[in-house]
């Protein structure tokens, strides 16, 4: 909950004190699919990342009228050394990714990929 919630919180804070006297910005965070749907055997890893979610929305209204803008992010399953053992698990593996509309696993660059667009507009 520190890294993914009150991390957010204070980064996203600190990153605004820069940005209000400017009159604009962009915040981008990192939610999560589990912002939206509840993962299996990871109850705080959901709870935070649905805190980042909600978060998210409430700064992007405090945020919107002084210039800032602010999105998240909210990937699926990505291929990184944390899922490593997730993966290898062939019948959990299965599970998800028969459900995983682009027909692959994310990959790290995806999310950069997304978020670099947001910058760039």
């Amino acid at each position: 909950m520190r890294i993914n919630a009150d991390a957010v919180f204070e980064m996203s804070q600190l990153a605004a004190r820069v940005m209000l006297p400017r009159g604009n910005g962009k915040i981008i965070n990192l939610a999560s699919m589990t912002s939206f749907v509840a993962g299996l055997d990871v109850a705080a890893y959901t709870a935070s990342k649905g805190a980042v979610a909600q978060m998210t929305k409430a700064f992007s209204n405090e945020g919107a009228p002084r210039g800032i803008q602010v999105n998240a992010v909210a990937p699926g399953y990505i291929m990184t050394k944390m899922n490593r053992d997730f993966f290898q698990d062939k019948e959990a593996s299965w599970r998800i990714f028969r459900r995983i509309a682009a027909g692959r696993w994310g990959k790290p660059e995806d999310i950069a990929a997304g978020a670099g667009m947001y910058l760039q507009m």
